[in-house]
């Protein structure tokens, strides 16, 4: 089983379209499109997790920097979330004793 991140999606892509695109290369375990959790909209990016992974990559190879809807996708093998890097910085508190 890979988990693979699929990103610069065009906002109007759909689940079932990716679904479609890499069912191509084996059989699609599921798709997550992420979108906005308050206005619903696509943030342009998903997760695709496939059954195989000599199939994950074969479609990593044939379907990165492809175009989808106007824009060229990315593909590649998703990171666990604790590789990620840490978003954010925390932001000041405090400040302006006067």
């Amino acid at each position: 089983m890979m988990n693979l991140y699929v990103g610069n999606l065009p906002y109007s892509a759909t689940e079932d379209e990716l679904r479609t695109a890499f069912a191509a290369f084996g059989e699609v375990q599921s798709v997550n499109l992420i979108s906005d959790k308050f206005t619903g909209q696509s943030k342009g990016f998903a997760f695709v997790e496939m059954v195989e992974n000599a199939a994950a990559d074969s479609a990593i190879k044939a379907l990165n920097d492809t175009a989808m809807g106007g824009r060229n996708i990315k593909v590649n093998q998703a990171k666990p979330r604790g590789e990620r890097p840490a978003r954010g910085g925390g932001g000041g508190g405090g400040g302006g004793r006067w």
